[in-house]
């Protein structure tokens, strides 16, 4: 594929040394998931959001909090369970009858990262609450619209749909997370550094952020400027026309996950010190930014084995 015919915007030294210290502090604190906690980094610069699933006990939200606690960001909380209400997401209006008026309450969705931990542990009414926030950076309470902060990202952690006490994500909210990875068991030798090392926990809450909100948004402007080419769009195209009459699809990938796929594939080509995207870039990427929106016609097999499958079958062409 050809090179990029205009010049390559390239980022200042200063932006791209406290990147790399917050890529290293994460990486310093979540042991040998250097690839996770990189999808994760292109995931923030690409304005997206992230779905983390696996089972328990795998780190998931300690790459969320050593996320925040590098990134400088503003940071909540929020514990998803069966009786969860939308309101105490998004927010309330309470009468005051000192003012004869109403007042708006927000609730922990105003803020730079929510994480959104065990999200599948709440009902799908209560799920949604989150669809307008991810997408349009507000929420609409008693008619009235509330903006979000910029930067908004929201990580949300879930369980296996197996597991007792869930309840799956409809199609509509996955479509609404950038990227969707899992964390899987450490190898043996983090592992027991994990093992014989300082909590976690107590490591995340000394350190200290390398970036700032101005940082983040500076670089998401960064990430809106890399180059992809003709030729790749036009790879992109093939892959997602692909999707849509391909055994065992029944549902394929959208536009939307076309837009997806450019994003992250220029936020992953920042990452790597490029101004331009590679095939090598929508490659890596595509199935944590396809596999959840694509629908199989059945129950068997995974929607991560059709994607790769997907991928598979559409050459790069010169």
């Amino acid at each position: 594929m050809p090179a990029p015919a205009r010049s390559a915007a390239i980022l200042p030294e200063a932006s791209r040394s406290a990147l790399h210290a917050a890529l290293a502090q994460v990486n310093a604190l979540v042991l040998g998931k250097p690839r996770e906690i990189e999808l994760a980094f292109a995931c923030l610069l690409a304005g997206g959001h992230l779905l983390i699933e696996d089972l328990p006990g795998l780190g998931k939200t300690t790459l969320a909090r050593a996320l925040a606690a590098s990134v400088g960001l503003d940071f909540q909380r929020l514990q998803f369970t069966a009786d969860l209400l939308p309101s105490d997401i998004l927010g309330v209006s309470v009468y005051e009858a000192d003012q004869h008026s109403f007042r708006f309450h927000p609730g922990p969705v105003f803020t730079q990262l929510l994480l959104a931990d065990e999200i599948n542990r709440a009902p799908p009414r209560t799920q949604s609450a989150l669809l307008e926030a991810m997408a349009e950076q507000q929420v609409t309470i008693d008619g009235v619209c509330h903006g979000l902060p910029h930067p908004f990202f929201v990580i949300a952690t879930q369980n296996p749909v197996d597991l007792t006490g869930t309840f799956p994500l409809p199609d509509s909210q996955l479509d609404r997370f950038l990227l969707r990875l899992s964390m899987g068991y450490p190898e043996a030798e983090f592992e027991r550094a994990m093992l014989a090392g300082a909590d976690r926990r107590e490591l995340i809450q000394r350190s200290l952020p390398q970036l700032s909100a101005e940082d983040v948004l500076a670089l998401r402007d960064a990430a809106n400027g890399v180059h992809a080419s003709d030729a790749l769009v036009d790879y992109v195209q093939r892959l997602l026309a692909a999707s849509r009459d391909f055994a065992g699809i029944r549902v394929g990938l959208s536009p939307r996950a076309g837009l997806a796929l450019l994003r992250v594939g220029r936020a992953q080509a920042l990452l790597a010190g490029r101004a331009h995207v590679l095939p090598d870039d929508i490659q890596a990427l595509f199935v944590e930014v396809t596999a959840h929106r694509l629908v199989p016609d059945s129950d068997r097999g995974s929607r991560e084995a059709l994607s790769r499958t997907l991928l598979a079958s559409v050459a790069v062409e010169a």
